[in-house]
């Protein structure tokens, strides 16, 4: 107990005061479809089990890899009648046949649970190509005059189209970040989320294509580079790298600036779509998702670091100039999720590749801008069958206290299909009763 001196003023010493971080859990659109699709009574009993195992957070994904949108006030996309998903009978399409609107939902349970609610959508995407011959959907295949703002792939036969049949992998299908009209339409969809009630939006896939190193190779980001490196290319894409190139040993000349262009890109379009977002409503909470792989990261077009962080100096030389720190944009966000997706059996470690380690490191790359880092438990390795209740609260103790502002966890589906519950409450408990130590 804490005794004044005589005559001294009866108050206790400044003490730091403990705040609780936040817990996430994100809710992926095709991972949850079948359950949530046409099904109010399903989202809010969900949300109350959310809401006893200790989560203070939800994240609705509410524009998966089609393009088409999951709420009803929109001017500028198309609202998502159907997705291809694994249910409960292998894999099928579920229509959704509810006139609802799916996030307002959301976010009439969420806040009447005392839930803060997020929305996200998969950003550069407008399309999927379906496996087991189910098809395409989306509106890149949907709307032919869209059709041109489908990011171009460098292939070893040349410059394609993602839409190409020849592209015969199955997945999403990627628009181009270069493209003004591409920036333009998405800025309108999250200038229409932000006019809902939620407490923030997260932007996931707000990068270059999967194929990385291999997009965009377009007209349009052929000029913009040019004029970015000013520059007029003899050869293109080989002043920057190998035809076919997908990898950093395939690049030439040009190639450091290439990727610090690409970056800038991604850094340009955070910084309009952040200013769009606050002059809807300036009190919304603007962030990303990213991969913890930083290292690596530069191959999906993207410096998620704080622009004070400086990774030419740090040691990434063979991929980062003199220019790529200042196309860090996380100073342009108010939250950011980092996907701290190691295996089951690297949840504490020093490094990347272990959960602890990718969350410890963001803290560097990240400086003062709060972030929450979180596992997959679904989907890597070790993860992916299930009967891992015992290290769920490890990784949360993991992620949780090596992060700035909390953790996330990916999914909610996985939660639920492996009955992670009282798993999820006993880690988040343990992390309050720490606090309380």
């Amino acid at each position: 107990m804490y005794w004044p001196e005589p005559d001294a003023p009866d108050t206790k010493p400044d003490t730091p005061e403990t705040v609780e971080k936040a817990r996430f859990v994100w809710i992926d659109a095709g991972g949850n479809f079948e359950r949530f699709a046409n099904s109010k009574e399903n989202i809010l009993a969900d949300l109350k089990k959310v809401k006893e195992c200790g989560f203070t957070d939800i994240v609705v994904d509410v524009r998966p890899t089609t393009g088409d949108v999951l709420f009803d006030k929109t001017t500028a996309a198309h609202r998502l009648e159907k997705l291809d998903v694994w249910t409960s009978a292998g894999y099928a399409w579920v229509d959704r046949t509810a006139s609802w609107d799916y996030l307002q939902t959301f976010i009439d349970y969420g806040h009447e649970l005392g839930l803060n609610v997020y929305a996200s959508i998969n950003t550069f995407v407008g399309g999927y190509k379906c496996p087991y011959g189910m098809g395409t959907i989306g509106m890149l295949y949907r709307d032919e005059d869209r059709a041109g703002w489908a990011t171009v792939i460098n292939t070893a036969d040349g410059f394609k189209s993602t839409l190409d049949p020849s592209i015969d992998d199955y997945g999403a299908r990627f628009l181009n970040p270069a493209n003004d009209d591409v920036q333009a339409y998405i800025i309108g969809i999250l200038k229409d989320i932000a006019a809902y009630d939620v407490d923030g939006i997260l932007l996931d896939r707000c990068r270059y294509s999967d194929e990385g190193l291999q997009t965009d190779f377009s007209d349009i980001s052929r000029e913009k580079f040019e004029a970015y490196a000013g520059v007029s290319l003899a050869n293109y894409p080989e002043d920057i790298i190998a035809a076919g190139g997908s990898k950093l040993a395939d690049g030439k000349q040009y190639m450091k600036q290439w990727l610090a262009f690409r970056a800038k890109t991604i850094h340009d379009f955070i910084v309009k779509a952040g200013d769009a977002v606050r002059g809807v409503n300036p009190e919304i909470k603007f962030g990303a998702y990213v991969g913890a792989w930083y290292s690596t990261y530069y191959e999906s077009g993207v410096n998620w670091a704080h622009p004070d962080y400086n990774p030419a100096a740090d040691g990434f030389t063979s991929w980062a100039n003199a220019d790529y720190r200042n196309y860090g944009y996380a100073d342009h966000c108010d939250i950011m999720l980092i996907g701290a997706y190691a295996s089951a059996d690297r949840i504490y470690g020093t490094g990347e590749w272990s959960s602890q380690g990718f969350c410890t490191l963001a803290g560097k790359y990240l400086k003062n801008v709060p972030y929450a880092g979180g596992p997959d438990v679904g989907n890597s390795t070790g993860w992916v069958d299930g009967n891992r209740a015992a290290d769920i609260p490890k990784v949360i103790d993991a992620c949780i206290n090596a992060s700035s502002a909390g953790m996330f966890i990916f999914d909610l589906c996985h939660v639920r299909k492996f009955d992670y519950w009282n798993a999820c409450r006993t880690g988040i408990d343990n992390y309050l009763d720490s606090l309380e130590k």
